[in-house]
């Protein structure tokens, strides 16, 4: 097993944290106050530039190596989260049919994921678009700015 490495990155939604090793990103937290930290990993490296490229506008979609789901479910669900588009949504529901499972599994999915942004469980809505719960950073202020973020830049990357 690779010793855990971390890095903080610094956002307008307070600090990004990317814990991780050599191979894969284990877990992305949002939201406190740290200070930049550098990481040393390769994959945790790539994760900070990544995410930092996203916060600019310049990136759209992410390829980093994550650490896989516990299991095939949630890693089908996680599957279906990353394939909402850059600046779209799509509720619960809709996206319970696309995963061929329930509303319900998806909100605990999206409650459980420990790759936001990256994993976009930003991008799910419930019913009649509303904003619903976000479980990073300041919850759905924080959705919020995510969404806007999306939406400001969407088209903008060269």
């Amino acid at each position: 097993m690779y010793a855990q490495d971390q890095a903080v990155i610094a956002t307008p939604i307070g600090a990004v944290r990317i814990i991780g090793d050599d191979r894969t990103i284990a877990r992305i937290a949002i939201g406190g106050t740290a200070a930049p930290l550098t990481g040393h990993a390769d994959a945790v490296r790539t994760a900070a530039d990544q995410l930092s490229a996203w916060f600019a506008g310049r990136l759209t979609t992410f390829d980093l190596p994550l650490t896989p789901a516990a299991t095939p479910r949630g890693q089908a669900l996680r599957d279906a989260m990353i394939g909402i588009g850059y600046g779209e949504t799509m509720s619960y529901g809709a996206l319970a049919r696309v995963a061929n499972s329930g509303a319900r599994a998806i909100g605990q999915a999206c409650a459980r994921n420990p790759f936001p942004i990256i994993v976009p469980c930003h991008r799910v809505l419930g019913a009649g678009g509303a904003l619903g719960a976000y479980s990073a950073g300041e919850g759905p202020a924080t959705k919020q700015w995510l969404l806007d973020h999306e939406h400001r830049t969407k088209g903008t990357q060269g």
